[in-house]
């Protein structure tokens, strides 16, 4: 990411014909193939991502230790995407910036995978170039290694489009967003329209990082925050980021925009540090703009997350056969698993912990309500949307009864509630035969935001235990 500099332009209205996607998504489930929507987004690998960066590292050791834009290092840069791609079977563009770049600065990369409406074209970018002070791991190898791997997956699905995928790798970025700059001021009016959105991954691997969502409230950001929703981050506004990377290059001819960042130099407050971790009042990257900027500057979990955020965006606005409603389950319930502390759940939300004595169905971490032996009622829920298009949906858990009670009398039940209404139950009878799934009927809610809740209520004496795990979405 650059830093700031003076530029003329007032920020234009965002704006996008888009359904915003529910506030959680994850990249697991599938949407069956009778009902026209964006299918399950593929995970990406993090080792593959990795591989990239040492490559990008090589190409800064081999030259000076350094990519900026006029440097070999970044021309080496380029060749290694535009091979890869190549490969890959994309047709690769290398645009030279003949006006406004610095003197001698290498071309932009763009690489667009020829399926979909092409009056309708998704953009994903990442600036490619560093600054003369270092290799620049984080800023920006890490958001060019997790886009170079998104578009090789893309290419290795191979899955029917109904809009068009771009990718871009732009020059000069750090010099004054000249590289992006120049893209878009020389395209036509017409071909400015069919660009539906921009998404920017610039330093997307902070070793201090927080999780930053740009225009985190609008249409296009939708799939980008409901991912990191999904996983529990509670993402915020990218502040620092606003007018310092090549997103501004889109904003300023009213093409809305979003993506990922993980912060710069900018201080972490106490508050974000209780929510994400990492250290309160210490900046964002310590090797912002430095020489230490290398291998060992790079946050490998955010780097995994921002990876997979991006695939499941392209999956939601390009993959499928769109038209008509949808039916996407995929993430309508937010952490599901458990695995990403307690939010968005509510209620009594430290029975969400990883429990000593039991073992979870997936990962670490469930939810055991009830086990007490006492009159109790314990309870966790959260709001989700029913995607309109499901003629068929289902919540679908996994139960886990234990019990001292004995016989064929219901003392202690666990419930299933959407607002307040029961429509499952199960109770101290039904114990027996370790993690079971469970399901319970969400197809006359479709359409509709409700609250789901799983309750536990136990009498006065003898316990039993309903442990709960991998909440999630199925529909038809």
């Amino acid at each position: 990411m650059k830093r700031r500099f003076a530029m003329a332009g007032t920020l234009l209205a965002l704006v996008l014909g888009l359904g915003t996607l529910p506030a959680a998504a994850t990249p697991s489930g599938t949407s069956p193939a009778s009902t026209p929507t964006a299918l399950a987004a593929p995970d990406i690998s993090l080792t593959a991502v990795r591989a990239h960066l040492d490559e990008f590292s090589a190409a800064a050791a081999r030259n000076g230790g350094n990519r900026r834009s006029t440097s070999q290092g970044y021309r080496d840069s380029v060749a290694y995407v535009k091979g890869k791609l190549q490969a890959a079977g994309y047709t690769v563009t290398e645009q030279p910036c003949t006006s406004g770049c610095t003197s001698g600065a290498g071309p932009n990369l763009i690489a667009e995978w020829p399926q979909g409406d092409a009056s309708a074209v998704y953009m994903f970018g990442a600036h490619l170039d560093g600054v003369s002070a270092g290799p620049g791991m984080n800023d920006n190898a890490s958001g060019s290694a997790a886009l170079l791997e998104n578009a090789l997956t893309l290419a290795r699905e191979n899955p029917e489009l109904r809009n068009r995928v771009r990718f871009a790798w732009w020059t000069d970025e750090e010099q004054g967003l000249n590289g992006s700059d120049f893209y878009v001021r020389t395209l036509s009016s017409a071909e400015r329209s069919r660009i539906k959105a921009y998404y920017n991954f610039d330093m997307v691997a902070s070793l201090n990082g927080g999780y930053f969502v740009n225009h985190i409230t609008s249409a296009a950001a939708a799939p980008m925050k409901a991912y990191w929703d999904s996983l529990g981050l509670r993402p915020e506004e990218n502040t620092e980021g606003a007018g310092r990377s090549d997103d501004y290059s889109f904003e300023r001819y009213g093409i809305p925009t979003s993506g990922y960042a993980m912060g710069a130099s900018a201080r972490k407050t106490s508050a974000q540090a209780a929510k994400w971790g990492g250290t309160s009042g210490a900046a964002y990257d310590p090797c912002y703009h430095r020489s230490c900027d290398t291998l060992s500057n790079i946050n490998t979990t955010g780097l995994d997350r921002a990876a997979d955020g991006i695939a499941y965006t392209v999956w939601q606005q390009a993959v499928g056969t769109g038209g008509g409603g949808t039916c996407d389950p995929a993430g309508v319930v937010g952490n599901g698993g458990f695995e990403s502390g307690t939010a968005p759940w509510t209620g009594t939300t430290a029975v969400i912990a990883a429990h000593s004595g039991r073992t979870a169905h997936g990962g670490t971490r469930f939810a055991w309500l009830g086990g007490n032996g006492s009159t109790s009622t314990e309870s966790v829920g959260q709001t989700v949307t029913v995607p309109a298009g499901c003629t068929r949906a289902s919540l679908d858990f996994w139960l886990w009864i234990e019990t001292a009670e004995s016989g064929s009398r219901a003392y202690d039940t666990f419930s299933v509630r959407v607002n307040g209404s029961t429509l499952a139950t199960w109770s101290n009878v039904h114990a027996g035969g370790g993690w079971t799934q469970r399901s319970a009927d969400l197809s006359a809610y479709a359409g509709q935001t409700v609250t789901v809740t799983f309750t536990a209520t136990e009498d006065y004496s003898l316990q039993t235990g309903f442990l709960l795990d991998d909440v999630s979405l199925s529909g038809a």
